[in-house]
């Protein structure tokens, strides 16, 4: 007799469990597989995101990898300019041949009218409604390509298989793909703008070129007086201006030193190109009027006229402070055009007094007078020209440094019996202190000193 124990009997579930053990495997490494290809498919739109520098070709891969990622027919991408037009060239759609009509016809659409619609959402209708009627019956399913709450363009995949459903995973890879696009075009935008920033960086800097051509590169030497001088755009370029004329250039060497000269201070109303293109329009005028030899009130009477109609088409006004020194009486004539007056100081009495004169802006009024007054400048007396964007800078506190600060300035500067170019580099310094080292200037600002010579001697009688 046999002492073994009896075989444990077999369930008849056994089988059935292995067999579903089996299944949840299979269904979990085809999950695995799915999720590693979208990774895959995912990774490799991002990394053409960063690496393409052509937008056509990374808007290629879009709607392929979009049909991809949900195991759809096809996808079709629309994208619009940042104003709102079709961006025709970059209508995407895939499979391409089957897709050709369909791309045709949204090309077909016109602008105007996706313009007269009231906003994203019913232009989003519209191509809806036109995308699913092209597509007849297959299943489609649609999200907006949006860039800084602007919506860019919409993203549909479709597919044509009975009992296919769209999951939420489905739809969470389409809006994922449809802001890797809005990236794509956001980066797009950002890189026009930086070139035309550039472009326009290159055409600022000829333009500054130009115009420190036309502003004098130094002083010239007039008898018995020092100049110096300094113009300190807000912008690469603006509209202050200073010039030195002589009034009889066809004169040489000593005989044009002693020769009348015209000192000028103007500045145009804005800032940046304009300003400075209407600059050295006046520059041309006024260089030629010169050459008339009228007296300073005549002189800015015929450049009014002159510069009456380019002044009213711009929209902009000038305002200019005319003068001529003539070092043999050391008389010096002017006029002013609503500038901000000269300052002297008169080194006998220690005195800082205005130097003005009635008249008009230039451009406002067609037939407008202006007066002439006259000074003879004594031994170390020194002139001040600038103009508005020295007294109207502001300090940290907002405060202006205004016309009652500069006086003080130049007095205690003329005072120390420094030569011109010391008196003009410490007004500078003190207005650098007052605004800020780090901070920019709100508008151009210039000025002008010039000094009488301590040593100057008497005119010599005519022979």
């Amino acid at each position: 007799m046999s002492n073994k124990p009896p075989p444990h009997p077999v369930s008849p579930q056994g089988p059935a469990l292995l067999s579903a053990a089996a299944s949840l495997r299979q269904l979990l490494d085809s999950l695995s597989r799915e999720q590693r290809r979208n990774q895959e498919l995912l990774a490799s739109l991002a990394f053409a995101l960063r690496s393409f520098t052509n937008l056509g070709r990374f808007l290629e891969l879009v709607p392929l990898v979009a049909a991809r990622l949900v195991e759809a027919e096809g996808a079709v991408l629309v994208v619009f300019h940042e104003d709102g037009r079709l961006w025709r060239e970059y209508l995407q759609a895939t499979p391409a041949e089957p897709c050709a009509e369909l791309v045709r016809q949204l090309a077909a659409l016109v602008d105007g009218d996706l313009a007269a619609l009231s906003g994203d959402a019913a232009v989003a209708a519209l191509l809806d409604q036109r995308v699913g009627r092209l597509l007849g019956e297959a299943q489609v399913v649609a999200t907006s390509v949006v860039s800084r709450s602007l919506q860019r363009g919409r993203l549909y995949i479709f597919s044509n298989r009975q009992g296919f459903a769209w999951s939420e995973v489905h739809r969470r890879h389409l809006q994922l793909v449809a802001d890797l696009a809005a990236v794509a075009l956001e980066n797009e935008a950002l890189l026009q703008t930086m070139r035309r920033h550039e472009r326009l960086d290159r055409q600022l800097s000829i333009g500054a070129e130009i115009q420190a051509q036309l502003l004098p590169d130094h002083c010239p030497v007039i008898d018995g007086v020092e100049l110096a001088a300094r113009c300190r755009p807000a912008f690469q370029v603006g509209g202050d201006y200073y010039d030195f004329i002589p009034t009889r250039p066809q004169l040489l060497g000593r005989r044009r030193e002693q020769a009348r000269w015209a000192l000028v201070m103007g500045d145009v109303m804005g800032k940046g190109v304009p300003a400075s293109l209407l600059m050295t329009m006046l520059r041309g005028m006024l260089r030629a009027e010169v050459l008339s030899g009228h007296s300073p009130e005549r002189i800015l009477h015929d450049l009014n006229q002159l510069a009456q109609e380019d002044l009213a088409q711009s929209h902009r006004f000038v305002t200019l402070f005319y003068s001529d020194y003539d070092p043999r009486t050391h008389l010096l004539r002017y006029a002013n055009a609503a500038h901000n007056p000269p300052l002297i100081w008169r080194r006998q009495r220690n005195q800082v007094e205005r130097l003005d004169a009635p008249g008009l802006l230039i451009g406002l009024q067609s037939e407008a007078d202006y007066g002439l007054e006259q000074i003879v400048l004594e031994p170390g007396d020194v002139l001040l020209y600038y103009t508005d964007g020295v007294t109207e800078a502001t300090g940290f506190s907002g405060e202006r440094f205004d016309e009652e600060r500069l006086v003080l300035q130049l007095q205690a500067a003329c005072r120390s019996g420094i030569g011109a170019q010391g008196i003009l580099d410490q007004l500078f310094a003190r207005l650098d202190r007052f605004v800020g080292a780090d901070r920019q200037l709100d508008d151009d600002a210039s000025m002008v000193v010039l000094k009488v010579k301590e040593e100057l001697m008497l005119p010599s009688l005519p022979s």
